[in-house]
């Protein structure tokens, strides 16, 4: 191939995506591969195409999924709390999975499955539509430089997968401790036919979640958290 050929070839590629998260993953414990190794085949999917709830866990429960959930705290508390809902865990990070999988173990909680994939392909092609009662994103990445404004993983597109992964009526819950992010995520939801406003409530059962890791920083740090919560309207509800 000449090399006018090979800069024609380059230029009519796609782009490669934006992620919005970089693996600064640490180092992954011996425990933790462990759990990885032997545990991956009891709780985690590795999905081809669209999931079946009733058939991964056995029976129709309201499902919840948690983007970026971290040291897995929150699933645990949630999985332990409501026994009759089922969770799903979304992360890349391979040490917070390992650590999710010992806690799930420990517990023996049956009702919490793993993802190992950025949250944003999930959506676009594993999560079946008009299925979730609750979507939560807490204190993703705030990107907070302008020039990586474009790596938020709350963007238009990704808010209408999410949006359509939601039954009628579900709720999409998001905290950050960020005003400059929280301004962003109110501009981009609002923009959203598949959404209206909704108060978080904190305290309720479907609500209510231990304070995470970053949060706990925030809050040492002085920072102030807006918790932020939207309900999917029925497709007749949406706005024109």
């Amino acid at each position: 191939m000449s090399p006018a050929a090979n800069v024609v070839a380059h230029r009519s590629a796609p782009p490669r995506p934006i992620r919005s998260f970089v693996r600064r993953e640490g180092r992954l414990t011996p425990a933790q591969q462990r759990a990885i190794d032997a545990l991956w085949p009891r709780y985690g999917l590795d999905p081809t195409g669209i999931l079946d709830w009733g058939a991964i866990f056995g029976r129709q429960a309201p499902v919840v999924v948690e983007i970026g959930f971290g040291n897995g705290a929150t699933l645990v508390h949630m999985a332990g709390i409501w026994p009759h809902w089922d969770f799903i865990g979304i992360e890349v990070h391979r040490p917070g999975i390992g650590r999710l999988l010992r806690q799930l173990e420990a517990r023996r909680l049956g009702n919490v499955r793993v993802i190992a994939m950025d949250a944003v392909s999930a959506f676009g092609r594993h999560i079946p539509e008009d299925s979730l009662e609750r979507v939560l994103l807490l204190f993703p990445d705030p990107w907070p430089k302008s020039r990586h404004h474009k790596r938020r993983i709350v963007q238009a597109p990704f808010i209408d997968s999410v949006g359509r992964g939601l039954r009628p009526g579900g709720i999409l819950q998001v905290a950050t401790d960020w005003q400059d992010y929280a301004r962003h995520i109110l501009d981009v939801i609002a923009q959203d036919p598949l959404f209206s406003r909704r108060p978080a409530n904190r305290g309720t059962e479907s609500a209510d979640r231990p304070l995470t890791r970053f949060e706990q920083r925030g809050l040492r740090l002085g920072h102030r958290v807006w918790e932020l919560a939207f309900q999917r309207v029925r497709c007749d509800e949406a706005r024109a």
